[in-house]
C-alpha cells in the first residue's frame, strides 16, 4: 500500500483493465480524487457529465464515470462503505481558506492537485471537480447543502477500474475549519490491483 499524507496528494499511473483501491483508514477522511486520461489529461472525470450520464449525484457500484468527452474512464466497481460520496463541491482552494478567516497559506486540494501531476512531469490547464470520496454533503428538499462528517467507518475502500489508460489523483482533503474530516484531517492509502 502507498500513503496518501495527512492533507497531501499522490498520483498513480492506472493501466486499462488494472483497478485503484483507495482506502478510508481512519473512517472520517475526504479523499478529492481526479481520474485523466493518461493519452490526453484534457480529458478528465467530470462529475457534470457523470450526473447527466447516471441521473444521480452519486456514483453506485457497477457504474461508470464519465470524462468531459462523455465516455467512461472508471467503473465503480466496489464501495464497503455507505455509499456517501460528493460529485457537487469544488476542490478546496487558498481562496477557501481566505474565506474562511486564514490569513498565511493553507494546504489545499488544488494545490494538491498540479503538485501530485507535476511528481509526473504533467500539467493540467484547469482543476477539474474532484469526485470527494466520503465526504458527506447532503442536499435538502429545497436545495440547501450541509457540511457535515463523513458516515464512513475505518478501513472502508472503493475500488476503481480503468476503463481507459487513466491517471489517478488522490489528495487527503486538509479542510480542518469545518466538519467534513471531523476537523481532523489524516493520511490515506491505494493499492493498484490487476
Amino acid at each position: 500500500m502507498i500513503e496518501i499524507p495527512a492533507k497531501g496528494s499522490k498520483a498513480a499511473k492506472v493501466a486499462k483493465g488494472q483497478a485503484i483501491k483507495i482506502i478510508n483508514v481512519h473512517g472520517h477522511q475526504v479523499v478529492d480524487t481526479w481520474a485523466f486520461n493518461a493519452a490526453d489529461i484534457s480529458e478528465f472525470l467530470s462529475n457534470e457529465h457523470m450526473r447527466q450520464k447516471l441521473n444521480s449525484i452519486f456514483p453506485k457500484i457497477g457504474e461508470p464515470l464519465f470524462t468531459n468527452k462523455r465516455r467512461p474512464i472508471l467503473i465503480f466497481e466496489e464501495d464497503t462503505s455507505p455509499g456517501v460520496h460528493d460529485t457537487v463541491m469544488a476542490a478546496c482552494d487558498v481562496y477557501r481558506y481566505e474565506q474562511l478567516g486564514c490569513t498565511e497559506y493553507h494546504e489545499n486540494c488544488t494545490d494538491n492537485l498540479h503538485a501530485a501531476l507535476d511528481e509526473l512531469d504533467l500539467e493540467s490547464a484547469e482543476t477539474p471537480s474532484p469526485l470527494n470520496l466520503w465526504m458527506n454533503i447532503p442536499i435538502g428538499p429545497n436545495g440547501s447543502c450541509g457540511w457535515v462528517e463523513p458516515v464512513s467507518k475505518p478501513g472502508d475502500y472503493v475500488v476503481l477500474r480503468a476503463v481507459l489508460d487513466a491517471v489517478v489523483v488522490m489528495s487527503a482533503c486538509p479542510q480542518d475549519l469545518i466538519p467534513i474530516n471531523a476537523g481532523n484531517p489524516v493520511e490515506a492509502f491505494f493499492e493498484i490491483l490487476d
